[in-house]
């Protein structure tokens, strides 16, 4: 008998054309030695890498968000992995190996390439490693472990990001429906971050915000916002704190924090 993880793309593209509110969509979980192929400067503060490799055959990611983890070695640069196990999950060592979760940017099974973008910070452990990084180096990533997939039919969507939710804005909107109603509010530290590349869709308006004095205006900006006649679905991300407030904006909704300040790793 099939099991719930038999045919991802099928149970997301499905929800996506016909579904209700959010599901949660499991995937089969890999873990992959990629080798990196290309390093970009996407913008002053972010940074692209394209990993690829024999082993990125059967990556599974088809909702916009969906992340991967980044296995990083020890500080005495032991590599320890997690490993497959029957039920298409990972085993993790204990303690667990310092990891960070990355959005999907793109996944190309054709060109077996993986893009994923770094936000450039003082002291972070992926920050200081992407920096660094050359191409043909290895690089150890697991996952996806699921799509949170929301509908693609709703009438207008408002997307409401920071910097590090900006690559799933961008692939949102690579991929959702040609003739798709959307605001997007982008809010940055750093006006140059505004450079990120966004796809221009002509039912699509963006909004740049830069947080001024360490003060968030995004959930306040995204409330005054006029929105067209019919329904319309939120997509929050980013700091915790910032977007916690859009969980009660009476819109249907996916609000999820990415980072939260002063804690690393986060896991919401």
């Amino acid at each position: 008998m099939g099991g719930p993880r038999d045919d991802p793309r099928g149970r997301v593209a499905a929800h996506h054309r016909t579904g209700t509110g959010t599901a949660r969509i499991g995937y089969p979980i890999g873990i992959r030695t990629l080798a990196v192929r290309a390093r970009e400067q996407v913008t002053a503060r972010m940074v692209r890498l394209t990993l690829a490799g024999p082993e990125l055959a059967g990556f599974h990611s088809y909702q916009a968000d969906d992340h991967v983890k980044i296995v990083f070695p020890d500080p005495d640069g032991t590599r320890r992995v997690p490993v497959g196990n029957a039920e298409q999950t990972l085993d993790w060592p204990h303690p667990l190996p310092p990891a960070r979760k990355y959005t999907v940017r793109r996944h190309d099974p054709d060109a077996g390439e993986l893009d994923l973008d770094f936000v450039l910070h003082p002291g972070g452990l992926a920050s200081t490693w992407v920096q660094g990084v050359e191409p043909g180096e290895p690089v150890t990533v697991a996952g996806p472990p699921g799509a949170v997939a929301f509908p693609h039919h709703y009438d207008h969507y408002v997307l409401a990001v920071d910097a590090t939710a900006l690559p799933a804005a961008a692939r949102w909107l690579d991929e959702s429906p040609p003739e798709v109603s959307a605001q997007v509010v982008v809010e940055v530290d750093d006006p140059a971050e505004h450079e990120y590349p966004l796809a221009r869709r002509a039912g699509v308006r963006v909004h740049r915000l830069v947080r001024e004095g360490g003060r968030s205006s995004l959930a306040a900006t995204v409330r005054a916002l006029e929105l067209p006649p019919g329904r319309t679905f939120l997509f929050a991300a980013g700091e915790a704190g910032d977007v916690k407030p859009l969980r009660r904006s009476g819109l249907d909704a996916l609000v999820t924090g990415y980072w939260k300040r002063g804690v690393a790793g986060l896991d919401e």
